[in-house]
């Protein structure tokens, strides 16, 4: 599976932004999808994720209420609606993959698929 993030750019606070991130392979609709941020010198942070057949979200607390994942099978390509963004939320953004978790969907090290990372920058 190959991921392909996009989406980012640089907003003011409050705006909104759509990340994607499409997957490669007929595959892609059998792995659990994450996203996840690592801000400058911070370490990698989860954001969400979203189970196979979409049905079932998670948020990081930070993120809750404001972000939304989710899925088009027919497009292999999984998004991150980003509402109301703030300051904090400035990060380098990866999508990743994982076709069974082993541990808590939270986990960057059980993910076996990673996309190149888009940059959101938000300015206060």
């Amino acid at each position: 599976v190959q991921l392909q993030a996009c989406g980012g750019g640089l907003v003011q606070a409050g705006d909104s932004l759509r990340l994607s991130c499409a997957g490669s392979g007929r595959t892609f609709s059998t792995y659990v999808v994450g996203w996840f941020r690592q801000a400058p010198g911070k370490e990698r942070e989860f954001v969400a994720a979203i189970s196979r057949g979409g049905g079932v979200t998670n948020y990081a607390e930070s993120v809750k209420g404001r972000f939304t994942i989710s899925r088009d099978s027919a497009k292999n390509t999984v998004y991150l609606q980003m509402n109301t963004l703030k300051p904090e939320d400035t990060a380098v953004y990866y999508c990743a993959a994982v076709e069974r978790p082993r541990v808590e969907i939270q986990n960057a090290g059980q993910y076996d698929y990673w996309g190149q990372g888009t940059l959101v920058t938000v300015s206060s």
